[in-house]
């Protein structure tokens, strides 16, 4: 079995910086291929290419590219890989408090405190303010640090502003204060990470959590929002989308690659869960990407 223990990332701020900004190219930013969770708070954007987001307990598909903010402490998993075919990744990180206690009460900064809130459930952007400020935070990295400190502002403000967004954990993600409930958190979802094309006992999971099945389900219910075995088939379903979109594998050899071992039971939950049958998915994803 793979270690399980949670990933804790430790962040240093940008030399001569208050907070964190780093530009990876393409897949180069291999250090979050696990769940893990930070009290900063992360703001990533990603130059093109299609992937997986996955965030809290929501996880699904993007094409195009990403723009999104990751509120503190939300446990997530990094979003470019090698299949991603970004052209770089720009990820910031910001202590909540990285411009003083109060500096987020003032009155000028309103709407962005209550974006920042709003970030506990992880936010993504689209359309315009995907491009507009995804082309902004990249400007970032020429700047000096007094001066990337004034475009940081200016993107939080205008972020704030905007109207194409979504709350991926739209009904909250009731993470616990205490340590010890976010190292059981996310050691749960690196465990569905790297066996979930396996079946997954309940069990099981509920033994490595030292708890009960029956505590457990209450446990996880009451922080994601979801019962376990929807998470589960959630994440099975959002690989199968993966691949579909990138690798030329039968409809029936996805089904068992994504760790479904029914496919009548894979095609109704894949239309459920997307709205479209798998070969419908397939060929509007393909007009998508060309």
């Amino acid at each position: 079995m793979k270690n399980l223990k949670s990933s804790f990332e430790v962040i240093q701020p940008s030399f001569g910086s208050s907070f964190s900004y780093n530009r990876f190219k393409e897949n180069m930013n291999n250090k979050t291929h696990v769940w893990h969770h930070h009290p900063e708070i992360e703001l990533v954007y990603v130059n093109e290419g299609s992937g997986k987001r996955q965030i809290g307990s929501h996880i699904s598909y993007f094409t195009d590219g990403d723009l999104i903010l990751i509120g503190s402490n939300l446990p997530h998993c990094g979003f470019t890989d090698k299949e991603t075919g970004n052209k770089n990744e720009t990820v910031i990180h910001l202590k909540p408090d990285f411009l003083g206690t109060d500096f987020f009460n003032l009155p000028e900064m309103k709407s962005v405190y209550t974006m920042l809130d709003q970030a506990s459930g992880g936010i993504v952007f689209f359309n315009e303010t995907k491009r507009v400020i995804g082309e902004q935070i990249e400007e970032m990295q020429h700047l000096s640090p007094f001066d990337r400190l004034l475009h940081m502002l200016k993107v939080l403000q205008s972020l704030s502003l905007s109207n194409d967004f979504k709350i991926l954990n739209a009904k909250g993600f009731a993470m616990e204060t205490q340590m010890q409930d976010n190292e059981r958190i996310n050691m749960v979802f690196n465990y569905v990470k790297d066996n979930f094309q396996e079946q997954i006992a309940l069990d099981e999971v509920a033994m490595l959590s030292s708890m009960t099945v029956p505590s457990f389900c209450r446990y996880f219910k009451k922080v994601t929002n979801k019962t376990f075995t929807q998470f589960v088939n959630e994440y099975r379903l959002v690989h199968a989308s993966k691949l579909l979109a990138e690798k030329p594998m039968s409809i029936s050899e996805i089904c068992f690659e994504s760790g479904f071992n029914n496919f009548s039971h894979f095609n109704k939950s894949f239309k459920s869960f997307t709205g479209k049958s798998a070969s419908q998915y397939r060929q509007e994803l393909k007009k998508v990407i060309n």
